[in-house]
C-alpha cells in the first residue's frame, strides 16, 4: 500500500484527511502545533503545551467510530464560566499529555478511542511560537496576531528551534507521496517547513509533492496570489526538491459569493496562471474542487482526494 504524508494545519487539512481516509493509502497527517488563538491558546498558556486545537480537529475527521464521538469530541462549552469556549476534545488532548507526559503519546490514545483510518503526528513536542518579517519590516509574533494584522508577509521562522519528532523524519523518508495542504499558506503549512530536518527528508526522499492549492485567496497571507504565486513561496522553504505538481480548482464560483468574499474577507478566487505555473516545470491539475455550503467557498473532500489518489497511482 502507498505511503502518503500529508503537511499541514487548520480546516482545510481536516477536510483534506475526510476524503482521503476513504482510499486505500497508508496515511500520516503531520500536523503544525504553532497555533496560540481561541482554546488552544488559553491551554498552551494555562499548561505549556503545544497547540492541541488543529490536532483534535484532525483527530476526528479521521476517526471511523460512532458519529456521537465525533459530536462529543468536537462539542465547545457555552456560557459564561472557566470551560465556555473549549472544545472537549481539548480538554481530554490536554489531561492525556499530562498522563502520558508527552503530547504524541496523547493523540495515540485519542487515536485508539476513535479507531482512526491513518496516523496523526505533531510536528513537534514543543511549545513553539511562530514569527513573521513583514514586507513592511515589522516583526509579528504568535500565529494569531500574523493572522489578524494583514500585514503582506516576506517570511516567517520559529522564535525557539523546534525539535521534530523522530518519527515525523521517518514517515517523510518512507513516503511514496508527499501532501502539502489545504491550508492556510503561512500558518498552517509552511511551519512544517522552517524545520532543518524536514526539509532534508523532503530532499532525501523518493517521494513526489504534491501542492493542493486553496481556492481563495487570505488577506495577509495570499493577497493578491495566483497559483504560481502560491508555489513559488512554498518552493523558497522547499530546497532542493521543489512541487512537482499542483492541484488547483477550476469551477467558477458565484459573483454574488466573490463580493461576499471580498466584502467580509478582502479574498477572492485564485486565479489559475498556466503560463506561469508550466515555467516553474511544474505539472497542473485543475478540477472543479469546490462546493458553496452556507455562502462559504468549500474544497469538496471527495473530488479533491479522488484527485491526489488519482496522481498517486499515476506514478506506479
Amino acid at each position: 500500500m502507498e505511503k502518503v504524508v500529508v503537511l499541514g494545519g487548520g480546516h482545510g487539512l481536516s477536510v483534506l484527511l475526510k476524503g482521503l481516509k476513504l482510499f486505500p493509502v497508508d496515511l500520516t497527517a503531520v500536523v503544525a502545533v504553532s497555533d496560540d488563538g481561541s482554546s488552544t491558546g488559553r491551554l498552551r498558556k494555562e499548561f505549556n503545551i503545544p497547540a492541541v486545537g488543529d490536532l483534535r480537529n484532525v483527530v476526528v475527521s479521521l476517526s471511523e467510530s460512532e458519529p456521537l464521538f465525533e459530536k462529543l469530541f468536537q462539542y465547545r462549552f457555552k456560557g459564561n464560566s472557566e470551560l465556555a469556549g473549549h472544545p472537549v476534545g481539548n480538554l481530554l488532548l490536554t489531561a492525556l499529555t499530562d498522563i502520558n507526559e508527552s503530547l504524541t503519546e496523547a493523540v495515540k490514545s485519542f487515536s485508539k478511542i476513535l479507531n482512526l483510518k491513518g496516523k496523526v503526528l505533531p510536528l513537534t513536542e514543543d511549545t513553539v511560537t511562530l514569527v513573521a518579517h513583514t514586507k513592511q519590516g515589522e516583526v509579528l509574533e504568535g500565529e494569531e496576531n500574523i493572522r489578524k494584522s494583514g500585514k503582506e508577509i516576506d517570511y516567517v521562522e520559529y522564535k525557539e528551534k523546534p525539535l521534530v519528532l523522530n518519527e515525523v523524519i521517518e514517515q517523510i523518508l518512507d513516503a511514496d507521496l508527499i501532501v502539502l495542504g489545504l491550508g492556510s499558506l503561512v500558518s498552517s503549512i509552511i511551519p512544517n517547513l522552517i524545520c532543518d530536518e524536514v526539509v532534508e527528508a523532503i530532499n532525501k526522499s523518493n517521494a513526489r509533492i504534491l501542492y493542493v492549492c486553496n481556492a481563495m485567496t487570505e488577506h495577509g497571507e495570499t493577497d493578491g496570489f495566483k497559483v504560481s504565486d502560491h508555489v513559488k513561496t512554498l518552493n523558497k522553504y522547499l530546497g532542493e526538491h521543489t512541487i512537482d505538481a499542483v492541484l488547483a480548482n477550476s469551477k467558477h464560483i458565484d459573483v454574488e459569493v466573490q463580493e461576499r468574499y471580498k466584502r467580509l474577507e478582502l479574498s477572492e478566487p485564485v486565479i489559475i496562471d498556466e503560463e506561469e505555473i508550466k515555467k516553474l516545470n511544474v505539472e497542473l491539475i485543475k478540477e472543479e474542487l469546490v462546493v458553496i455550503q452556507d455562502q462559504m467557498v468549500r474544497h469538496d473532500s471527495i473530488k479533491t482526494a479522488f484527485n491526489i489518489f488519482s496522481y498517486l497511482l499515476r506514478g506506479r
